[in-house]
């Protein structure tokens, strides 16, 4: 009787049979490569918390074009850990499913070019039958009658005073406009350096950021702390949690990053130098 598979051998197995090295999947992953060895030894021990694990499976994956779902369930196995929500096998879609729904497509789209073909030529028939009529219409006598005498027309009858509108009643006063909620003061951005990044922590979450002159900081941060960072140029970030985090940019808040357990290789702030 065969060893059931572990998650760190499916994983190794993947990775060797498309002859990718490990420290290749460090660099594609952003993960750390002591991480991905001990995730393929199955050293749990040496792993961060669960969500990080998960999103360094999902990343792995991903980097292979594998669908995650089977190593997550053989991680939660291991790990008697529940699992989490997205992680169960998910629906194919239809580019998954080979094409399978373009038949009734190509079917409506035939029987669309013959109900305009058979509308075009029940139209030329129909305009075909009316041009004899026409012609016969055409050739008959016109008989012109004598115009009527024209009669004096009688005055138009005064019109009616109008009705005044009935007096409407006083607007009630418009209620005051709330006074927005108090925003805390923020120091002011100098020439010496455009961008703040702030950090606030709702999960706990694993994050690297790098700066463009190559300072970067490597850190795991619990719910409620904040963190900020001021570069002249862009940010790279690095994000094991991105449902746990929330940025702004120069004190404006940036859009959600995704749900709890996706792991964010690579996120530059902002996109596009301004």
């Amino acid at each position: 009787m065969s060893s059931p598979v572990s998650v760190g051998m499916f994983l190794r197995q993947r990775r060797e049979a498309r002859g990718v090295s490990l420290k290749e999947m460090a660099r594609s992953t952003r993960v750390r490569e002591c991480y991905l060895e001990a995730l393929e030894a199955d050293d749990f021990a040496e792993l961060p918390a669960v969500v990080f694990t998960r999103g360094f499976i999902r990343a792995y994956c991903q980097i292979l074009n594998e669908a995650p779902d089977e190593a997550l369930q053989l991680y939660s196995e291991q790990t008697r850990a529940p699992v989490a929500a997205g992680d169960g096998p998910r629906a194919a879609s239809p580019l998954e499913r080979g094409g399978r729904g373009r038949e009734p497509i190509l079917i409506s789209l035939v029987l669309l070019i013959v109900l305009g073909v058979a509308l075009f030529g029940l139209t030329f028939a129909i305009q075909g039958r009316s041009r004899p009529n026409d012609r016969r219409e055409a050739s008959r006598p016109v008989t012109v009658s004598e115009p009527e005498p024209v009669r004096p027309m009688s005055p138009p009858p005064a019109p009616a005073p109008a009705a005044m509108p009935p007096a409407s009643p006083p607007l009630a006063a418009a209620p005051k406009p709330r006074a927005p909620a108090a925003v805390p003061a923020l120091p002011v951005v100098t020439a010496s350096a455009p961008y703040r990044l702030v950090a606030r922590v709702k999960e706990k979450t694993w994050v690297r950021v790098r700066t463009e002159d190559g300072r970067v900081t490597e850190e795991t941060m619990s719910p409620g702390d904040v963190r900020e960072w001021v570069s002249n140029q862009r940010f790279v970030l690095t994000i094991g949690n991105a449902g746990g985090l929330a940025l702004e940019l120069n004190g404006q808040p940036l859009p959600p990053l995704g749900p709890s357990g996706t792991v964010i290789p690579q996120l530059v702030i902002p996109p596009d130098r301004q």
